[in-house]
């Protein structure tokens, strides 16, 4: 099936979206956090608010990936400095292994050439292994390490992984 990528802009579909942010982050992360922590990220970073506060005054975007109508992930990404940030990538349980993460780093890798961007970046916590392996197979190769404190008591405990894009410059 193929994947549409609507952006993210009304007050509703960001309410869609903090909602589909908290199911898959309660379903996919119990394993590598605990459960407060993932309830004080998704406040801190996935909450209408907090998605509202980015879209508006820090530069994110947000996409939802559709099927048929109906949203079975969202990627969040943020363009600084000749870098295309891939600050969100999540997919429902149900929908994983079925080529959709595929076609959505098709769909950012075509944004950054669109874009004139040569590097596509993002964090994933060091104990993910199935997310980096998933990333290391579409491109991306660990720079460096990086623990940053989130407050609350916790931190992110993250590679930094990048991909080049490659575009041709127009003659």
């Amino acid at each position: 099936m193929k994947l549409v990528f609507p952006k993210v802009g009304t007050e509703e579909e960001v309410t869609s979206l903090a909602r589909l942010a908290s199911d898959i982050w309660h379903e996919y992360y119990h394993f590598i956090i605990s459960v407060e922590q993932i309830d004080y990220m998704i406040g801190k970073f996935q909450s209408v608010p907090a998605i509202t506060d980015q879209i508006r005054n820090q530069g994110y975007e947000y996409y939802f990936m559709n099927v048929n109508g109906s949203n079975i992930g969202y990627v969040g990404i943020k363009q600084e400095e000749g870098k295309l940030l891939l600050s969100k990538f999540y997919i429902q349980k149900e929908h994983r292994g079925q080529g959709y993460a595929s076609q959505a780093m098709e769909f950012l890798v075509n944004l950054c050439q669109t874009r004139k961007l040569s590097v596509m970046w993002l964090t994933v916590n060091r104990h993910n292994e199935v997310s980096i392996a998933v990333y290391e197979k579409k491109g991306f190769r660990t720079v460096r390490t990086q623990v940053a404190d989130i407050g609350n008591g916790f931190v992110m405990d993250d590679y930094i992984m990048e991909k080049e894009v490659v575009w041709e410059a127009s003659s």
